[in-house]
């Protein structure tokens, strides 16, 4: 009897004993490499990241740009170059067209009105001005402030500038 539990107790010490040695080494043991669907918003992104990189490409000019044309000047017709090669009467030549309209130089920004006196805000490039009726603004001279606009006439020709609240 003596040597049945001998046997079975070096039995159990030993796969003990073996057990504990797998379990203290790290055992190599070949990774399983599992393919996974790409998720939609990573396709999404790489879709996004070829759609820059084409536009970036598109940016660099491969090709030197043609300075032969005013690109601010329609083409003319060949109609049009045809009859300007022709002279033309003194009496067809048109007259000079009128100047463009200079921007004033002031901006109707509010009218105030206190126990019947109003009073416009202007404003300049520089500075923010109030005036009356009567009140002299750098060239002009304020002829008359109504609920929504101001007049001024030019000191130098007596031209009237209108402006009005927007």
């Amino acid at each position: 009897m003596i040597t049945k539990r001998t046997i079975i107790i070096v039995g159990v010490l030993g796969s003990l004993a073996a057990w504990l040695a797998a379990a203290a080494t790290s055992g190599v043991r070949p990774v399983r490499v599992v393919a996974t669907p790409a998720a939609p918003i990573d396709l999404r992104g790489a879709a996004l990241t070829a759609e820059i990189e084409r536009l970036h490409e598109r940016l660099k000019p491969n090709v030197a740009p043609e300075h032969g044309r005013n690109l601010f000047q329609f083409a003319q017709r060949r109609a049009a170059v045809a009859a300007s090669a022709a002279p033309v009467p003194v009496s067809d030549v048109a007259a000079p067209t009128p100047a463009a309209p200079v921007e004033p130089p002031f901006k109707l920004i509010g009218i105030a009105e206190d126990n019947g006196t109003r009073t416009a805000i202007l404003s300049s490039s520089s500075q923010l001005l109030m005036v009356r009726e009567g009140d002299n603004v750098s060239t002009y001279r304020v002829t008359g402030i109504s609920a929504d606009t101001i007049e001024l006439t030019a000191a130098a020709d007596g031209t009237v500038l209108r402006l009005a609240l927007k």
